[in-house]
């Protein structure tokens, strides 16, 4: 491959033709956040209507399993238990999807606790959807989280970069000790 055909580096200044830290792809968004180029916007409009529709149409079938409920004639005591079953899951799902977007969870607390809260979003699906509906409102998902982390690791690597001037084989040679 000649040296006209390898890409010239990265789109950003400082990035890979340089040795410098990559954006972090976001999904459905890509790299697109960064500048907000490439169908930035529609990528954000089509999440939350996308979003959306979908916490609809989940609430919909637990619509319907709740009228199967109603069919068994199990008792308001049990579909009352349904119903705020689901709305504590989905709360919990959407405060948990929220903080998703402004902090990275802590990588060594993967318990037994992290392990239960996979079964409390699978349920609180909806929340989960509304959480990213809501957010998607303002930015991409995780977008700020990206942007702080990416502009960090950029000052760190200009400070190294910064710290490396001059030739270091170049320096004057220490005198010999005597004994």
């Amino acid at each position: 491959m000649s040296d006209e055909q390898r890409s010239s580096g990265s789109p950003e200044p400082g990035g890979a033709a340089s040795g410098g830290p990559e954006p972090e792809a976001i999904r459905f968004f890509g790299t697109t956040w960064l500048h907000h180029d490439g169908g930035y916007g529609l990528r954000r409009a089509g999440v939350a209507v996308g979003s959306l529709a979908l916490a609809a149409a989940g609430a919909a079938v637990l619509r319907f399993a709740f009228q199967g409920l109603e069919v068994a004639d199990v008792g308001p005591f049990v579909g009352i238990l349904v119903v705020a079953g689901f709305a504590i899951c989905s709360a919990l799902a959407f405060r948990r999807t929220w903080d998703g977007f402004v902090r990275r969870p802590d990588p060594g607390d993967r318990s037994a606790a992290d392990k239960s809260a996979q079964s409390l979003m699978f349920i609180g699906f909806i929340g989960s959807l509304l959480a990213y509906f809501c957010r998607s409102l303002v930015e991409a998902p995780g977008e700020k989280l990206h942007r702080t982390e990416y502009t960090a690791a950029r000052e760190r690597h200009a400070r190294r970069r910064g710290a490396r001037t001059g030739n270091p084989a170049a320096r004057k040679p220490r005198p010999k000790k005597r004994r």
